[in-house]
């Protein structure tokens, strides 16, 4: 599997799940074997800007991402992961625990934004 997780910073694993999808200024990316990070790397989201989200999905489907962790993120965005057949998933706290509740099967899944009204994000 492929996961991206939205960064607010460029500590990697070590950083904290940026909050907003759409504005988040990384993403963290991993390739994930048999239950371990096989190799990852940061990116810089090129593409946020205000109520970006449905812009960085398409960004990020050129990573060919599986699975989504953020910690919010609009309905529009959210559909269209879907529909691309990526796993959403919605976190708060720091990046290996998010990856690693994702191995466990123990992350839920993520709300529309409410304070957008499902829009972008």
């Amino acid at each position: 599997m492929k996961v991206g997780v939205t960064l607010e910073d460029e500590k990697g694993l070590l950083g904290n799940v940026a909050q907003h999808f759409g504005q988040c200024k990384y993403f963290f990316l991993a390739n994930i074997e048999d239950n371990k990070i096989k190799d990852s790397s940061v990116v810089p989201n090129t593409v946020a800007h205000g109520g970006g989200g449905c812009v960085v999905v398409g960004e990020l489907l050129k990573y060919k991402v599986t699975h989504i962790i953020a910690g919010s993120m609009g309905l529009n965005a959210q559909n269209k992961l879907a529909q691309a057949g990526v796993k959403i998933f919605g976190y708060s706290g720091r990046v290996n625990d998010a990856i690693d509740e994702l191995l466990k099967g123990k992350l839920g899944g993520l709300e529309a934004c409410r304070e957008h009204g499902g829009e972008c994000h």
